[in-house]
């Protein structure tokens, strides 16, 4: 058994993607106003920079773009910045494009072929850690043979996380192949927390019920992020208004000792501020989250 944690000990994060990087009129997004705009404290804890993709062996975009593309210097500078003043940045491998996991789930070989280009891209870009958010099946072999070379290539500090929908950790149907279960007693320690989505009509973070089927199941709140919609346009389903889930946060972390913290998805149009004030969102949920 691990040694227990003091919950004293655990501060609940606040996670924020970043996939949409310009408006449709070719303006950059800036994510400096997450500190200029901040009054006393940093208001995000991790910023996961989406989606990276592997096309080919040696053939890998950002979105659409290989991360090298001079479109994101300005973004690779910012999150420079943010690093410099304590928030993680990770990258995000995989979501609804399909193909990334397929093609690091095949023979030893063919793994190579795929991993070590992705390795060098995580290394040549600085990131924390990696978010493997597995939308297509892969088998359990499959996810832990990834898990285990990065954390031999990156160490022990290289965090690694996965985005499975609510079903996935509540014993449903969901997108990911492997039993997640079987992950957590496997590679357990390996995974620094999980990302739900509790949107897209996998979830729902009106209320207490979602998040509490996924602790009552056995799964440790400390590692139980609740992903939510930061604009309703951003998905089918499961946006909660920035107020009311502030106020659901701190139930939440009332019920449930320990509580993981908040993820959403995504950043550039963020309500209540919306595209002209997307920060809002974070400062608001943030200071639920630390109970100012």
């Amino acid at each position: 058994m691990p040694p227990v944690t003091p919950q004293n000990t655990h501060t609940p994060r606040l996670v924020i993607y970043h996939q949409t990087h310009y408006t449709p009129d070719a303006k950059y997004i800036s994510l400096l106003p997450l500190l200029t705009e901040a009054t006393d404290t940093v208001k995000i804890t991790h910023l996961i920079l989406a989606a990276i993709h592997l096309n080919s062996p040696g053939n890998i975009h950002l979105n659409e773009r290989p991360p090298t593309d001079a479109l994101f210097i300005p973004l690779w500078e910012e999150l420079r910045v943010l690093q410099d003043v304590g928030v993680k940045v990770l990258g995000m491998l995989g979501g609804a494009a399909k193909g990334s996991f397929a093609r690091l789930d095949g023979t030893d070989a063919q793994f190579e072929e795929y991993y070590v280009p992705l390795r060098d891209m995580v290394r040549d870009c600085g990131f924390d850690g990696l978010d493997l958010d597995v939308e297509e099946e892969m088998s359990l072999f499959g996810i832990i043979r990834l898990i285990d070379r990065l954390k031999s290539d990156f160490g022990d500090d290289f965090l690694i996380t996965l985005t499975p929908v609510a079903t996935a950790l509540q014993g449903g149907r969901h997108l990911s192949g492997f039993d997640y279960e079987a992950l957590e007693v496997m590679r357990g320690r390996q995974v620094a927390w999980y990302n739900v989505q509790f949107y897209n009509n996998w979830g729902s973070l009106t209320g207490f019920e979602g998040y509490g089927g996924i602790i009552n199941m056995g799964w440790k709140a400390e590692k139980v992020v609740a992903g939510v919609l930061t604009n309703p346009g951003n998905g089918t389903q499961g946006w909660v208004e920035a107020s009311e889930l502030a106020r659901t946060v701190t139930m939440l972390k009332v019920l449930f000792p320990g509580f993981g913290g908040v993820m959403g998805w995504e950043y550039f149009n963020s309500t209540p501020g919306g595209e002209e004030r997307p920060w809002e969102w974070a400062e608001v949920v943030g200071r639920a989250i630390r109970g100012d």
